[in-house]
Protein backbone atom coordinates (compact mmCIF):
# COMPACT_ATOMS: atom_id res chain seq x y z
CA UNK A 1 0.00 0.00 0.00
CA UNK A 2 1.51 3.32 -0.85
CA UNK A 3 0.32 6.50 0.58
CA UNK A 4 1.47 9.75 -1.98
CA UNK A 5 0.58 13.27 -2.01
CA UNK A 6 0.86 15.88 -5.03
CA UNK A 7 -0.51 18.74 -6.28
CA UNK A 8 -3.49 18.44 -8.59
CA UNK A 9 -0.61 19.52 -11.43
CA UNK A 10 1.15 16.58 -10.81
CA UNK A 11 -1.97 13.92 -11.60
CA UNK A 12 -2.51 12.33 -14.59
CA UNK A 13 -5.13 11.91 -16.31
CA UNK A 14 -5.58 8.35 -15.34
CA UNK A 15 -5.24 9.36 -12.00
CA UNK A 16 -8.18 11.83 -11.90
CA UNK A 17 -10.64 9.62 -13.19
CA UNK A 18 -9.71 7.37 -10.74
CA UNK A 19 -10.22 10.19 -8.38
CA UNK A 20 -13.34 11.09 -9.83
CA UNK A 21 -14.77 7.56 -10.06
CA UNK A 22 -14.13 6.98 -6.36
CA UNK A 23 -15.50 10.17 -5.24
CA UNK A 24 -18.24 9.45 -7.61
CA UNK A 25 -19.02 5.89 -5.82
CA UNK A 26 -18.20 6.96 -2.74
CA UNK A 27 -21.13 9.46 -2.44
CA UNK A 28 -24.50 9.32 -3.96
CA UNK A 29 -24.90 13.27 -4.66
CA UNK A 30 -21.01 14.22 -5.98
CA UNK A 31 -21.39 16.66 -8.67
CA UNK A 32 -18.84 18.51 -10.92
CA UNK A 33 -18.73 21.28 -8.29
CA UNK A 34 -17.86 18.83 -5.59
CA UNK A 35 -14.94 17.80 -7.76
CA UNK A 36 -13.82 21.21 -8.82
CA UNK A 37 -13.77 22.05 -4.76
CA UNK A 38 -11.32 19.38 -4.58
CA UNK A 39 -9.22 20.82 -7.81
CA UNK A 40 -6.04 23.09 -7.07
CA UNK A 41 -4.14 21.85 -4.59
CA UNK A 42 -2.75 18.83 -2.59
CA UNK A 43 -4.49 15.57 -3.08
CA UNK A 44 -3.76 12.79 -0.55
CA UNK A 45 -3.81 9.25 -2.33
CA UNK A 46 -3.83 5.39 -1.07
CA UNK A 47 -2.85 3.04 -3.18
CA UNK A 48 -3.04 -0.69 -3.57
CA UNK A 49 -1.84 -2.68 -6.39
CA UNK A 50 -2.68 -0.20 -8.76
CA UNK A 51 -6.12 0.50 -7.30
CA UNK A 52 -7.37 4.18 -5.79
CA UNK A 53 -8.53 2.94 -2.20
CA UNK A 54 -8.51 6.64 -0.77
CA UNK A 55 -8.87 10.34 -1.49
CA UNK A 56 -8.64 13.39 0.09
CA UNK A 57 -7.47 16.67 -0.94
CA UNK A 58 -6.27 20.17 0.35
CA UNK A 59 -6.85 23.42 -1.02
CA UNK A 60 -6.73 26.86 -0.12
CA UNK A 61 -9.09 29.17 0.65
CA UNK A 62 -10.27 32.16 2.48
CA UNK A 63 -12.54 32.60 5.52
CA UNK A 64 -13.76 35.62 7.58
CA UNK A 65 -13.04 35.85 11.22
CA UNK A 66 -13.27 38.15 13.93
CA UNK A 67 -12.32 40.95 11.47
CA UNK A 68 -9.09 39.00 10.00
CA UNK A 69 -9.07 37.38 6.80
CA UNK A 70 -7.32 33.85 7.38
CA UNK A 71 -5.50 31.55 4.86
CA UNK A 72 -7.04 28.07 5.12
CA UNK A 73 -6.71 24.83 4.20
CA UNK A 74 -9.96 23.74 3.54
CA UNK A 75 -10.67 19.91 3.38
CA UNK A 76 -12.63 18.45 0.30
CA UNK A 77 -13.70 15.11 -0.84
CA UNK A 78 -12.13 12.71 1.90
CA UNK A 79 -13.55 9.16 0.12
CA UNK A 80 -12.85 5.80 0.86
CA UNK A 81 -13.77 3.05 -2.06
CA UNK A 82 -16.12 0.55 0.58
CA UNK A 83 -14.80 -2.11 -0.10
CA UNK A 84 -11.56 -0.97 1.71
CA UNK A 85 -13.24 1.10 4.89
CA UNK A 86 -12.62 0.16 8.17
CA UNK A 87 -8.95 -0.20 7.31
CA UNK A 88 -7.93 3.35 8.31
CA UNK A 89 -7.18 4.58 5.36
CA UNK A 90 -9.22 7.79 5.70
CA UNK A 91 -6.82 8.44 8.60
CA UNK A 92 -4.20 8.19 6.70
CA UNK A 93 -5.49 10.28 4.47
CA UNK A 94 -6.49 12.86 7.06
CA UNK A 95 -2.81 12.45 8.86
CA UNK A 96 -0.85 13.18 5.16
CA UNK A 97 -3.12 16.63 4.71
CA UNK A 98 -3.03 18.09 8.30
CA UNK A 99 1.05 17.84 7.78
CA UNK A 100 0.44 20.43 5.62
CA UNK A 101 -1.01 22.93 8.41
CA UNK A 102 1.76 24.80 9.40
CA UNK A 103 1.13 26.43 5.80
CA UNK A 104 -2.34 28.10 7.07
CA UNK A 105 -4.06 29.82 9.70
CA UNK A 106 -6.73 27.06 10.09
CA UNK A 107 -7.89 24.20 8.32
CA UNK A 108 -11.07 23.21 7.74
CA UNK A 109 -13.97 21.16 6.19
CA UNK A 110 -17.67 20.39 5.93
CA UNK A 111 -17.94 17.29 7.56
CA UNK A 112 -20.82 14.23 6.84
CA UNK A 113 -22.27 12.64 9.77
CA UNK A 114 -20.77 10.09 8.35
CA UNK A 115 -17.45 11.64 8.57
CA UNK A 116 -17.36 13.38 11.75
CA UNK A 117 -16.24 10.67 14.07
CA UNK A 118 -13.38 10.41 12.06
CA UNK A 119 -12.35 14.20 11.97
CA UNK A 120 -13.13 14.61 15.96
CA UNK A 121 -10.65 11.13 16.69
CA UNK A 122 -8.22 13.51 15.30
CA UNK A 123 -8.89 16.54 17.30
CA UNK A 124 -11.23 18.70 14.99
CA UNK A 125 -13.46 20.92 16.49
CA UNK A 126 -17.13 21.79 15.75
CA UNK A 127 -17.65 25.72 14.52
CA UNK A 128 -20.26 26.43 17.17
CA UNK A 129 -20.58 29.94 15.68
CA UNK A 130 -23.16 30.94 12.95
CA UNK A 131 -21.77 30.44 9.56
CA UNK A 132 -22.04 33.01 6.64
CA UNK A 133 -20.75 32.96 2.51
CA UNK A 134 -19.57 36.74 1.31
CA UNK A 135 -22.31 36.67 -1.55
CA UNK A 136 -22.50 39.36 -4.13
CA UNK A 137 -25.03 41.40 -1.93
CA UNK A 138 -22.64 40.85 1.50
CA UNK A 139 -23.00 38.56 3.58
CA UNK A 140 -25.41 35.70 3.54
CA UNK A 141 -26.11 33.09 6.35
CA UNK A 142 -25.54 29.60 5.46
CA UNK A 143 -27.51 27.80 8.59
CA UNK A 144 -28.02 24.75 6.56
CA UNK A 145 -24.20 24.42 7.30
CA UNK A 146 -23.31 25.61 11.03
CA UNK A 147 -23.50 22.20 12.57
CA UNK A 148 -21.05 20.80 9.56
CA UNK A 149 -18.14 22.84 9.88
CA UNK A 150 -15.08 21.69 11.77
CA UNK A 151 -11.62 23.41 12.24
CA UNK A 152 -8.60 22.22 13.11
CA UNK A 153 -6.99 25.55 14.56
CA UNK A 154 -3.33 26.55 13.75
CA UNK A 155 -2.00 30.10 14.36
CA UNK A 156 -4.74 31.66 14.41
CA UNK A 157 -6.70 32.82 17.37
CA UNK A 158 -10.06 31.16 17.34
CA UNK A 159 -13.23 31.89 19.05
CA UNK A 160 -15.42 28.73 17.68
CA UNK A 161 -18.69 30.45 18.96
CA UNK A 162 -18.50 33.81 16.69
CA UNK A 163 -19.50 34.28 13.52
CA UNK A 164 -17.03 32.79 10.85
CA UNK A 165 -17.84 33.59 6.87
CA UNK A 166 -16.55 31.72 3.49
CA UNK A 167 -15.77 33.14 0.40
CA UNK A 168 -18.64 33.02 -2.03
CA UNK A 169 -17.73 29.40 -4.47
CA UNK A 170 -20.19 28.02 -7.24
CA UNK A 171 -22.26 25.16 -5.56
CA UNK A 172 -21.81 23.88 -1.91
CA UNK A 173 -19.97 27.26 -0.25
CA UNK A 174 -18.96 25.28 2.72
Amino acid sequence: MVLRRCHTAELTASELAGARALLDLAFRDFTDHDWAHALGGMHALVVEEGRLLAHGSLVARRVHHGGWSLRCGYVEAVAVHPDARRRGLASQVMASLEELAPAYDLLALSASELGIPLYLSRGWQRWRGSSYVLAADGPTPTPEDDDSIYVLPGSARLDLDAPIACDWRDGDVW
